[in-house]
């Protein structure tokens, strides 16, 4: 049904819900890349398990934990390496759902000129459930300020359900993006912004996962904060310069 579209799945630690997720991309006959850093509880012996003879499952097998930005940058390279023409990134602890991107798709069938789609909670008929108050409040405050500072014109820059057009992923040469955690979804649509993508949000509803733990952590945090402080005031500093 779809040809040349890859989805993009890191993990580390996963066991939880991978064998639950592949399926179900499977019946929308989509194409998986795993890439793992190491799990150690069994997730790719699962991953294997569902597609035994690799006819729809990738993997790319990373001996240790070398961070969400730096394995979809290996996602990307194989991706292109490959003759994908679209790919998705998607989380496998069960927050991203399979029928919103069934959504995101025909919505972007129908509107093929977009070149980056952003699944958003923070726009009207996007949601969230199950999470805390806390989680909620310092997502919502870390995406205004991001707006503030960076004027990005998108309501969700830390999500990471999301479509890139290849040829889009060529013009940001994202191997120059050097963030990790959450930090690395808003440096990369400040970069499509500036190679002139054509992006547009899809409501979404994000669930907090269900099995394994989160890979929030402070530092993750702090790193976001920082690296969107220098961008805005190099921003405002190369404004008034002109």
């Amino acid at each position: 049904m779809l040809e040349n579209v890859l989805v993009i799945v890191p993990t580390y630690n996963e066991s939880g819900y991978i064998g639950k997720l592949l399926p179900k991309l499977f019946e929308l006959n989509l194409d998986v890349l795993v890439v793992d850093d190491g799990s150690t509880d069994g997730t790719i012996e699962i991953a294997k398990s569902i597609d035994p003879n690799s006819n729809k499952i990738n993997f790319l097998l990373r001996k240790s934990k070398q961070g969400l930005g730096s394995a979809y940058r290996a996602g990307y390279a194989w991706a292109l390496a490959n003759g994908y023409k679209t790919m998705i990134q998607m989380d496998a602890d069960g927050s991203h759902q399979v029928s919103d991107l069934k959504a995101m798709l025909q919505y972007r069938a129908e509107n093929p000129e977009v070149e980056l789609m952003i699944g958003s909670r923070w726009i009207p008929d996007g949601a969230i459930e199950n999470w805390s108050k806390s989680r909620e409040a310092l997502s919502r405050i870390a995406n205004k300020y991001t707006q503030l500072m960076l004027q990005l014109g998108v309501r969700d820059a830390t999500a990471g359900f999301r479509i890139y057009n290849s040829e889009l992923i060529k013009r940001m040469k994202v191997d120059a993006v050097k963030s990790e955690g959450y930090c690395f979804q808003i440096e990369m649509t400040k970069v499509a912004q500036s190679a002139q993508a054509i992006i547009a949000e899809y409501p979404i509803t994000f669930k907090e996962r269900e099995t394994g733990s989160s890979k929030m952590s402070s530092k993750i945090v702090i790193e976001a904060m920082w690296r969107v402080t220098i961008w805005g005031l190099q921003r405002v500093f190369w404004r008034n310069s002109r």
